[in-house]
């Protein structure tokens, strides 16, 4: 499978001992998650409308990478002891499940639910295919298997929005969320079928599971509930409360993940500048938390205020995605001594993007709310591949295997919390008293521009980054 003793894929031999056809297959569980994950902002016009609850639009992508959240970290910890094949089938049959309950939901509440269940198979999906490169495959060619997956993951990312907003226009938002159905059903069967080799139908180690953060992840959960329930009636006193109590308990989770040494998902310091690791994080969370607003709202702001196609909008979703794709290969090849300027552009690149949404939305400039895409998505493309590689080769030697697993792990938590905050905002705008052009046009003055502070936030952190420096001997690995 490593042709001429190098590290170059020989793709023939994959194909002729059947590796390849089990690499491509495995890649499906990150294409669905990616896909449903950035369909749901083309269908949610059509689903509000039929559905109501429009107050509860924020928790759509809160509950769904809550769920990818533990999904993700149990998965890891399963695998050792559980067959990766079962597993799988597993995950993909939640997978399947959620889908199913939120296609067919009668009301918001029960879409949600379906939601859950979705984040839940999703994220073991997506933990499960990384896990199954390192088993299934040489070390030898890891690189390059990881970088077809996340091309995958860029085209999944892309071609989601457009497939709901085409589905929707041609059939029903029911059947775009369906479809999901299926394929999790078919994955579930295949998974059966193709991954019969000794390391997928067998477990990696017998007897105790590695230490799972039980505790950690209940305080997330319970946090970034109480910060979306925070939103969806909005009250002085009890809005209030619910918000103090919610970041209390986000404060709480990463206390008590620094306490578990044994489990831990973030490294030490993490929120220090005084280290690469602390500025870099911080850049992460704050920029995680900016951005989801415009995925989650932009297109139902976008329909009801100015009543631009469902298709249209999802060319706009879409355009992020790839800018982030091409840009990101594009810089990839930078030399070591510009990756941290090339980092601080990014950032103000994503935050011109939160910025300019402030303004172009309410607007409803096509061109210039593409160009905001761009930037945001650009952004993402060109800083995140360096601010991860500073990140990591920052940490100690103990902590880098957990500083790289914490970067998406961040990223999905800011998502999270950002789409629960960017519902109290839409709600508190207007949205709490239901959808119409009056309360679209105060949402969609608002919603941009507050976050406008946490992406200076992210700026100042990725300027700290770039002069900060690491431990020598291990920045320079």
């Amino acid at each position: 499978m490593v042709a001429g003793g190098s590290n170059k894929v020989d793709w023939r031999a994959l194909w002729a001992g059947g590796d390849l056809a089990r690499f491509c297959f495995i890649n499906l569980g990150i294409f669905l998650y990616a896909t449903n994950e950035t369909m749901l902002a083309t269908v949610t016009p059509a689903m509000v409308s039929e559905l109501a609850g429009v107050q509860l639009v924020g928790w759509s992508l809160a509950v769904y990478e809550l769920g990818a959240i533990v999904a993700g970290a149990a998965a890891g910890r399963l695998v050792s002891y559980v067959p990766l094949r079962t597993n799988m089938i597993v995950a993909s049959l939640l997978y399947a499940s959620g889908a199913l309950i939120s296609a067919l939901a009668p009301s918001m509440l029960v879409f949600l639910g379906g939601r859950v269940v979705e984040g839940l198979g999703g994220g073991a999906l997506v933990s499960l295919a990384f896990i199954s490169v390192e088993r299934l495959f040489p070390r030898a060619i890891w690189p390059q298997l990881f970088g077809v997956m996340s091309a995958i993951w860029g085209v999944a990312a892309f071609s989601g929005p457009m497939l709901g907003a085409i589905v929707t226009e041609i059939s029903s938002w029911r059947w775009a969320v369906g479809i999901f159905a299926a394929g999790g059903g078919a994955m579930a069967l295949a998974s059966f079928i193709v991954l019969d080799t000794p390391g997928a139908a067998s477990p990696a180690t017998s007897g105790k599971a590695p230490p799972f953060p039980y505790a950690a992840l209940f305080c997330l959960a319970i946090s970034v509930v109480l910060v979306a329930a925070a939103g969806v009636d909005i009250a002085v006193l009890r809005s209030s409360l619910l918000m103090i109590l919610g970041l209390a308990g986000l404060a709480a989770f990463f206390r008590i993940d620094a306490l578990k040494p044994g489990s831990r998902l973030f490294p030490s310091s993490l929120f220090s500048w005084r280290s690469p690791v602390g500025a870099g994080m911080t850049m992460v969370a704050a920029f995680s938390v900016a951005t989801c607003s415009f995925g989650v709202y932009g297109p139902l702001l976008l329909t009801s205020l100015h009543d631009i196609p469902l298709l249209t909008t999802g060319y706009i979703i879409a355009t992020e995605s790839i800018a982030w794709s091409i840009l990101s290969i594009l810089v990839a090849n930078a030399p070591q001594e510009r990756e941290r300027p090339i980092i601080v552009c990014g950032a103000l690149m994503i935050a011109a993007g939160v910025a300019g949404f402030a303004y172009t939305v309410p607007s409803g400039s096509i061109p210039l709310i593409l160009l905001c895409a761009l930037l945001q998505g650009g952004g993402f493309g060109i800083a995140w591949p360096f601010m991860t590689r500073v990140v990591v080769a920052s940490a100690s030697a103990s902590e880098q295997t957990i500083a790289a697993a914490a970067v998406p792990t961040m990223q999905r938590i800011g998502y999270a919390v950002g789409a629960a905050l960017a519902g109290i905002i839409a709600n508190a705008s207007g949205f709490s008293d239901g959808l119409n052009r009056e309360a679209a046009a105060n949402v969609a003055s608002w919603l941009f521009l507050a976050f406008v502070p946490l992406g200076i936030l992210g700026s100042l952190a990725a300027l700290k980054l770039a002069t900060v420096t690491g431990r020598p001997q291990e920045a320079a690995g």
